[in-house]
């Protein structure tokens, strides 16, 4: 895989220019945002920052355009988008297919019909034989929303990390989504990209390179780690800010790449708080809080904590919603960390 020229790829088409270090800082930094956005535009407007930059760059749709932001990219290149319709078996052999003569496919769906419905094709043809395709899910987890448990995968990260190969992204908000969705393109290898649907706060700096396998840590902290993924980030950086008026001082790291972990920041903020929770959207089986516990059962004992949906299915409500009824909030957060901390 060429991880060596990921950062710099990612840097380069970020701003136009190569950036020498991320804006972010992390000292004792205070989180703010101006505006809400879902994370599905960050891909749809990377996607279409591709179709200028990369014209080895191709996606294919299963009849979801408008859900998965792929109209600008069909504007820009229309002779490299192909609507499948509804057979999304078919759209992930075609893509794999179209990496025999150096295309890099961006498949865009459902997480849901991005896994589950197809995971035999992605299996077989394209985990497999190590194709370079890119699988770009919409509308993860339990924040889908109205549309129900039929809708709502919480099993996906398990079933993608699982298959050898496989990168899996989890990110947290617009600017990081775009940022992943322009790296993956330089990257060799079958990508798993997961994002959803609902609006939320973009905090992430807009020139914050995206490295794929490497943890940010966003604020510094000595009592407890969080290691938080996809739209339990912000979350838990607002249970971090409300302990912390309590006495209660949080270490928050973003870990956008699933796999591989990033086992290096992780660890060494282990060794500094000795107790961690872990923040996801998906079943606590197969997810963030397990890849995070093997790891550390491995390498460095900790106590640990788990902010996962309870191993059930969804239901049809708001986000906001399912998000408090099934504990995957800030509130939930918090009260992990409480727990931990009186053991």
């Amino acid at each position: 895989r060429k991880k060596s020229s990921v950062q710099a790829g990612a840097q380069r088409r970020i701003s136009n220019k190569v950036l020498t270090k991320p804006t972010l800082k992390v000292k004792k930094m205070k989180y703010t945002y101006t505006e809400k956005k879902d994370t599905r535009s960050g891909f749809g407007a990377g996607l279409a920052e591709l179709a200028d930059t990369n014209p080895n760059v191709v996606a294919l749709c299963a009849d979801l355009i408008g859900s998965l932001k792929m109209e600008k990219f069909i504007e820009k290149a229309p002779e490299r988008f192909f609507q499948i319709g509804i057979a999304e078996a078919n759209m992930m052999g075609i893509a794999a297919g179209l990496t025999i003569n150096g295309k890099i496919p961006f498949t865009g769906t459902f997480a849901n019909f991005s896994t589950s419905r197809v995971y035999d094709q992605i299996r077989q043809s394209i985990a497999y034989s190590n194709k370079n395709v890119k699988i770009c899910a919409s509308h993860a987890g339990l924040t889908l929303g109205e549309d129900g448990a039929t809708h709502q995968v919480l099993e996906d990260i398990g079933m993608m990390k699982m298959l050898p190969g496989m990168t899996v992204i989890n990110t947290c908000d617009y600017n990081q989504t775009k940022a992943a969705t322009l790296a993956i393109a330089d990257f060799e290898g079958p990508v798993y990209l997961r994002f959803g649907r609902p609006v939320v706060p973009v905090f992430i700096p807009e020139d914050m390179p995206f490295e794929i396998g490497k943890g940010i840590l966003l604020q510094e902290g000595t009592d407890v780690t969080i290691v938080a993924t996809g739209h339990l980030v912000w979350e838990s950086l607002v249970a971090a800010d409300e302990l912390e008026k309590e006495g209660i001082s949080c270490e928050v790291i973003n870990i956008h790449t699933i796999k591989p972990l990033d086992e290096e920041i992780i660890l060494k903020s282990v060794e500094k708080t000795g107790k961690i929770v872990t923040a996801e959207e998906h079943n606590y089986l197969g997810g963030l809080g397990e890849s995070v516990a093997g790891m550390l059962a491995r390498k460095r004992p900790t106590k640990q904590e788990f902010v996962a949906v309870n191993d059930t299915f969804g239901e049809s409500a708001t986000p906001a919603e399912l998000m408090k009824k099934y504990k995957i909030d800030s509130t939930a957060v918090k009260e992990a960390v409480k727990r931990i901390l009186e053991k």
